[in-house]
């Protein structure tokens, strides 16, 4: 049998660079190689797009980082790009150009001789891409405009799941509950300050969550609880984003996840809680603290579980996703009411990240898993394809 060829793209210009690195180790490692033919394709700090000469095998972020940097000093000796062509062409899709020069082994001077391009047939591609350029449409539209399969969501659904304003806006027009909200511009907030600090400590109750509106894994996340504590937390969430997202905080919350699979007809995993090691799941509680723990499945109760697989369907549908999505909860543990956080539409992917774990208490193991996305991804892409795109 034919082997199928699979992109996979990693890396990218975000913060959550190292995540998305340690996400692709998981990935290569469990793409059974009697059935696929898996590519590495890296995306460096700086957005431009290469061949390593090695898939990754990060465990930890001390070793994205070291994988990382080797990859691009790398380049400065020999340049491999690719280039995903942005139109149909099956059997190129991807360039890889090999530059040759006087100034040094890559060319990389001003003197290129020549540039060797090769060119690559690919049947699916796997973005495995966290936060922006990345997660957040833009890569699923260049995989469009290759009308290429690709594993998640399309245009739209990682766009909307990337900016959490938005989706919270889709949320609500679904009847779906989510905490009070509202967004500062972060022009508004360098331009006046005491204006925009002064209409928000009227408008909420602190303590208050600050977050960029387009970023994951809790990067410049704050909990504010004094009015000091909110501007510091302002300052942060402005450094990573021009949009920033003031949220109540739910009294009392238990943090609650749940994993979903599919295109049209989604499913939900079982739930898990996070119990976090510091006073909130920021980032170094998920990738670099020891003292977080996962309870999978979480201790709800048979009606609570129901509603909160409901809801986390429901939450995916709202947006319009496709292949996976793991949906964040919080729980108030006074009143038992939920509240949907948000939607991550291309989840961490480690081994022990909470996406794929929650799928294997639910009796999908790994490597099931990702033989399930790539076929949703088949699915979706000849459903497309029998769309009319000429009106005669």
């Amino acid at each position: 049998m034919k082997k199928i060829r699979v992109g996979v793209v990693f890396g990218g210009r975000s913060s959550e660079h190292l995540v998305s690195i340690r996400s692709a180790t998981s990935v290569f490692a469990n793409l059974a190689r009697n059935r696929y033919d898996p590519v590495a394709l890296y995306i460096l700090p700086q957005g431009r797009w290469i061949v390593p000469d090695r898939q990754p095998a990060a465990l930890s972020e001390a070793d994205a980082r070291d994988y990382m940097k080797d990859q691009e000093a790398r380049q400065a000796r020999t340049s491999r790009e690719a280039h995903l062509v942005a139109y149909p062409n099956d059997d190129q899709a991807l360039l890889t150009i090999e530059r040759r020069g006087p100034d040094n082994e890559a060319g990389q001077g001003t003197g290129v001789d020549s540039a060797v391009v090769h060119g690559m047939h690919l049947d699916v591609v796997f973005p495995i891409l966290h936060g922006p350029c990345g997660e957040d449409g833009t890569v699923q539209g260049l995989l469009e405009l290759a009308n290429l399969p690709y594993v998640g969501a399309g245009v739209l659904a990682s766009s909307v799941g990337m900016d959490k304003s938005v989706m919270k806006t889709l949320f609500a027009a679904r009847g779906l509950p989510t905490p009070a909200h509202v967004v500062v511009k972060r022009r508004d907030w360098l331009a006046e300050r005491a204006r925009v600090l002064a209409d928000l400590m009227a408008g909420f109750t602190l303590p208050v969550f600050v977050k960029p509106a387009n970023l994951g894994s809790s990067v410049g996340i704050s909990k504010a609880k004094d009015r000091a504590g909110l501007e510091q937390a302002l300052d942060l969430a402005a450094q990573y984003d021009r949009k920033l997202v003031v949220e109540a905080a739910v009294p009392n919350a238990r943090e609650i996840e749940v994993a979903v699979l599919g295109n049209d007809q989604p499913e939900a995993s079982v739930p898990g809680e996070i119990i976090p090691s510091r006073e909130f799941y920021d980032y170094e509680a998920k990738y670099l603290d020891e003292g977080t723990k996962l309870e999978i499945p979480a201790s709800l109760s048979p009606a609570q579980t129901a509603e909160v697989r409901r809801l986390a369907v429901e939450a995916f549908l709202a947006v319009d996703a496709a292949g996976m999505g793991r949906v964040d909860f919080l729980l108030d543990r006074n009143s038992g009411e939920w509240f949907v956080s948000e939607i991550n539409t291309i989840p961490g992917f480690t081994t022990i990240s909470m996406y794929p774990k929650l799928w294997d208490a639910s009796g999908l193991s790994y490597v099931a898993l990702v033989n399930r996305l790539i076929d949703l991804a088949f699915k979706r892409h000849a459903e497309k394809q029998d769309l009319r795109t000429t009106v005669s």
